[in-house]
């Protein structure tokens, strides 16, 4: 699979799956986009929560992604992710 093809199927599933809990679990939101190279969404997610009459905590979902991020580049260096 292509890429940018996987990238996009990536974003659209977070997105339609995105919920209450979703937002409410801002690290964990964070971590998963990370560990899936997605750059960060918490641009996109503030509205779609704040629609759901939730609030996504945005330093968290940074220190999530960072996390994440460094665990997806860990694994990239080691032959887990291509």
């Amino acid at each position: 699979m292509k890429p940018a093809l996987l990238i996009a199927v990536a974003i659209l599933t977070g997105c339609a799956s995105l919920d209450q809990s979703a937002c409410r679990n801002a690290y964990e939101t964070g971590f998963r986009d990370a560990i899936f190279g997605l750059q960060r969404q918490d641009d996109i997610y503030a509205p779609a929560c704040s629609r759901r009459g939730a609030q996504i905590d945005v330093a968290r979902y940074a220190e999530g992604w960072q996390e994440g991020k460094y665990e997806f580049e860990r694994r990239k260096m080691h032959g887990g992710v291509d």
